[in-house]
């Protein structure tokens, strides 16, 4: 039995980046820099479109060796350098979309805590694929944004 939209466990991943938060922030809506860090797991490549404004489209096909996944969705919040989320769907969320949030806080030493949220899965095993995908695509910025400083 699948769970109606909502039920299964959101997402939380934490870290500190040793950026600021207009940095991270400005990763979030640059879709050239976006396509070098949004690789979680096999991902080799990604094309990102955004059209980043409240009511925009994103889109993001990742391209791995066993195929290419396509993730689409709106922008809901563009709070910068605070706040900013969008909806995601994709076959992984069994084509309903999601929600996620990613909050940039300040933090000691010009470093910025980023706090993102995917929410609204219908299965729990869903969530679960998505955890490491986003914990491995958070690494990827960390390490995209230390080679632009």
């Amino acid at each position: 039995m699948t769970a109606p939209p909502g039920d299964a466990e959101a997402i939380v991943v934490r870290r500190r980046i040793a950026a600021s938060r207009e940095e991270v922030f400005d990763a979030w809506t640059d879709a050239t820099g976006m396509q070098l860090w949004m690789c979680p797991d096999d991902i080799v490549s990604a094309v990102v479109h955004l059209d980043v404004r409240v009511g925009g489209s994103l889109r993001v096909v990742m391209h791995g060796a066993t195929g290419a996944y396509e993730h689409w969705g709106e922008f809901t919040t563009i709070d910068r350098p605070r706040k900013l989320a969008f909806t995601w769907c994709a076959r992984a969320t069994d084509f309903v979309s999601t929600l996620v949030t990613v909050e940039l806080f300040e933090a000691p030493d010009g470093h910025c805590d980023l706090v993102l949220t995917h929410e609204k899965f219908r299965r729990p095993d869903a969530s679960e694929q998505y955890r490491g995908g986003w914990s491995q695509i958070i690494t990827r910025l960390e390490s995209f944004l230390s080679h632009r400083r």
